[in-house]
């Protein structure tokens, strides 16, 4: 039996109907290899895989590659936007209040969406957003201190 080949970086940007170009393939490659990047930390990454690319290209890749479905955008309330390859599972994030870092959590609990709202108001929901803030271990141990 044999095992399933993972598609390409490319293969999956001409699955969703776009254009593949150098700049795609290094900023959703660093996107994924990266941890919740802002936009300057994924301009960065790709700069040093492609070389120059304008912030403006950048922000209308992670627009094309975020409405195909291939990296997720989140904005924690107070933060710029961040972006990330962990797509399709309906995780949660944890934020932390005083270092701002974002760290991933599986959903609270059961199916997608993991939370039933009180009133769907008719709504077909199909996913739940819930952001945790607190303090995380590195902040929480230095303020006890």
């Amino acid at each position: 039996m044999t095992t399933p080949r993972t598609p390409t970086t490319a293969e999956e940007l001409r699955g969703v109907g776009l254009r593949v170009t150098a700049a795609r393939v290094a900023l959703l490659e660093t996107v994924r290899s990266g941890d919740h990047l802002g936009v300057e930390a994924i301009a960065s990454g790709v700069r040093d895989r492609v070389g120059h690319i304008s912030l403006q290209a950048v922000y209308e890749a992670l627009h094309a590659l975020t409405a195909a479905g291939l990296i997720r955008r989140l904005e924690p309330p107070g933060s710029p936007a961040r972006f990330e390859g962990r797509v399709g599972d309906n995780h949660h994030h944890l934020v932390c209040r005083t270092c701002g870092v974002v760290v991933d959590v599986d959903c609270a609990v059961g199916h997608a969406p993991c939370l039933t709202a009180s009133d769907d108001r008719g709504f077909a929901i199909d996913e739940a957003e819930v952001i945790y803030w607190g303090l995380c271990p590195a902040c929480s141990t230095s303020r006890s201190s």
